[in-house]
């Protein structure tokens, strides 16, 4: 009996661990593909979760960090949704490639085309962007998410150092430093690279050499023998006709 009514308790338990850390994985986030390194370039992602049973997800709207604007921000085709990218000045021009920009992406809007994302799924949608900051570890980006009968969710609540996670917490990319051996672009890893393949084909090519000097000593030597008995027998041959004219 006692049994039985700690197994219930146990179960109850569960269902409501479930049902209270259900809504924290139906908020929008952002994840890389790879990593966001400081300084270079990234493909993130926005996966963006239908949390209603009774309303599809029909807009998303990402504004991106102010503190830290991106001279580069493109998204990806995603299909059934159309894109629009929203850009405005800046209050502090923007040095990218060793020119000034005046102005920077500041929002992108996905618009459903059809039913958008139904109950019961998620869909991801893809930027490319760069140069990330190097003075920061993190970009803080605000969502809002509108659903089919025009329920507005925004998630632009910013976490707060030592505190719980708001309701609707703003997505934030994690930003990986760069490496000191390398730049953004690698440029170290690849000298490191090429190298490691001039080594590697100088390596090739002395082995080949080496087997080519092998192959050339055998044949000589196939020959020289091949030569020896054809001349011993030529030498046989020789002796037993001189022989037999004698004998005749």
């Amino acid at each position: 009996m006692k049994a039985s009514r700690i197994a219930a308790a146990g179960a109850v338990a569960g269902a409501t661990v479930l049902v209270l850390s259900g809504p924290a994985f139906a908020h929008v986030s952002v994840q890389p593909e790879g990593e966001a390194v400081q300084g270079g370039y990234a493909t993130i992602d926005f996966k963006v979760p239908n949390e209603r049973d009774n309303a599809s997800t029909t807009k998303l709207e990402v504004t991106m960090d102010a503190d830290h604007p991106l001279a580069s921000v493109m998204p990806q085709p995603v299909e059934g949704w159309e894109a629009k990218v929203t850009k405005s000045k800046l209050d502090k021009p923007l040095e990218a490639h060793g020119e000034k920009l005046t102005e920077a992406v500041t929002k992108v809007t996905w618009t459903a085309e059809g039913d958008g994302i139904e109950p019961g799924f998620f869909q991801k949608f893809p930027l490319s962007v760069g140069a990330l900051p190097e003075d920061s570890d993190e970009l803080v980006f605000k969502a809002v998410q509108t659903y089919s009968n025009k329920e507005v969710v925004r998630w632009i609540e910013v976490q707060q150092e030592g505190q719980e996670e708001p309701d609707n917490p703003a997505p934030v990319l994690e930003l990986t430093a760069a490496d000191a051996d390398s730049d953004a672009h690698g440029s170290a890893g690849g000298e490191a690279d090429d190298a490691d393949d001039t080594e590697a084909a100088a390596e090739t090519t002395e082995a080949a050499a080496e087997d080519s000097d092998g192959s050339t000593d055998t044949t000589a030597r196939v020959l020289g023998v091949v030569g020896i008995v054809v001349g011993a027998a030529g030498v046989a041959y020789g002796v037993l006709a001189g022989r037999r004219r004698g004998t005749a």
